[in-house]
């Protein structure tokens, strides 16, 4: 590409069309009338020479050289993975988004493809859960043009990798919680409302929340073994579903542990007071 600098007294048509804008032209009210970056055709430059200035710049794209915004269209489009999608374009930038919520996933040769002279692919953080249409990552390229040979580079390393940028779907799955005794009722309503919220967003779904008022008594129903995902939750100041449980100080948790023959084949929970209670013959 070559860059021009066009004097009024020599501008014509000829010399205009098929050039591209290095900077705004604007009329005499401040007016953007033909903005940078744009392609002149024989409407702009009809438009150019009806307004005053003295010297503009203009590039002139030598073959195998590509427009800013067809470069970035199929950037976007060579980077995009499986659960993103190209959707719009606007200041320069093509904006990728979600199709679906998950976690996001870079592809470690976005550092390769980012390392191109005049490329510039950027994104949220790889492992960052994600919404739909949540926008993941930009793309652009930052010149007026570039050489063709460079997407053609990145279009060739981004099929290599399965696309660079993608969001992996939540697999659902069911979830079944244990609450101690220790939670009242309001606070049992409050901890099963705000768990089966969190829940929900992952597309999972959550069982009807159990209470081992009698840990021996549960395991003899069997109501562990509905339990096709187990879910260790630990409540208190720190937590994030402290305000679903009040103000206790105490941790109420549940976790699995195998310390008997039964329960490690039964995958059963065991906090350090069911130990106590089996010391007592709680269980």
């Amino acid at each position: 590409m070559k860059a021009i600098a066009v004097r009024r007294e020599t501008a014509t048509p000829d010399a205009l069309v098929d050039r591209v804008m290095c900077h705004d032209v604007r009329d005499p009210g401040r007016r953007v009338v033909v903005p940078k970056g744009a392609r002149i055709d024989a409407t702009a430059a009809t438009t150019l020479l009806g307004v005053p200035w003295e010297e503009i710049h203009v590039l002139a794209l030598d073959p195998g050289d590509v427009h800013e915004e067809e470069a970035g269209e199929r950037l976007a489009a060579a980077v995009v993975g499986d659960g993103v999608e190209v959707k719009s374009y606007s200041g320069g930038q093509w904006t990728l988004t979600a199709t679906r919520r998950g976690l996001l996933r870079i592809d470690e040769s976005l550092t390769d493809i980012n390392a191109r002279e005049g490329i510039s692919v950027f994104t949220l953080f790889s492992g960052q859960p994600v919404e739909v249409a949540e926008a993941v990552a930009k793309a652009k390229v930052t010149p007026l043009a570039i050489p063709e040979q460079t997407i053609v580079g990145i279009e060739a390393q981004a099929r290599a990798a399965g696309g660079v940028v993608g969001v992996t779907g939540f697999k659902p799955t069911t979830v079944g919680a244990v609450a101690r005794e220790s939670l009242d009722a309001k606070q049992r309503a409050r901890f099963e409302s705000a768990l089966t919220q969190k829940i929900d967003w992952f597309g999972s779904r959550l069982l009807p929340l159990r209470c081992a008022l009698d840990r021996g008594l549960c395991a003899r129903r069997g109501i562990y073994a509905r339990i096709h995902c187990w879910a260790g939750v630990g409540i208190g100041r720190g937590s994030l579903l402290a305000p679903a449980c009040g103000e206790a100080d105490q941790q109420h948790d549940v976790r699995a542990n195998d310390w008997h023959g039964a329960r490690y084949r039964g995958r059963l929970p065991v906090s350090r007071i069911d130990s106590q209670e089996l010391r007592r013959g709680g269980c």
